[in-house]
């Protein structure tokens, strides 16, 4: 799985970033996470907003912090 936070380095971008990777550990779920944070590699994915998380090229959310337990909801559809 190839999971990508999109984010300039706000907060809430790095919360984000946490709360994947925390949830991942807590799943056991394998993955590449990274961190984007070039605002024009951003836009190339046609986010606006920010925070955003990207699995596998698809754009599950952007422009807020979900709950851990609707990150690991997510995680555990797209493993």
């Amino acid at each position: 799985m190839q999971i990508k936070v999109l984010g300039t380095g706000c907060p809430k971008c790095k919360a984000l970033e946490k709360t994947v990777i925390d949830s991942l550990a807590e799943l056991d779920i394998a993955a590449d996470v990274s961190k984007v944070d070039d605002i024009v590699k951003i836009m190339e994915y046609g986010v606006m907003r920010t925070p955003a998380l990207v699995i596998n090229g698809k754009i599950i959310l952007s422009g807020r912090v979900p709950s851990a337990s609707e990150v690991k909801e997510v995680l555990s559809k797209n493993k």
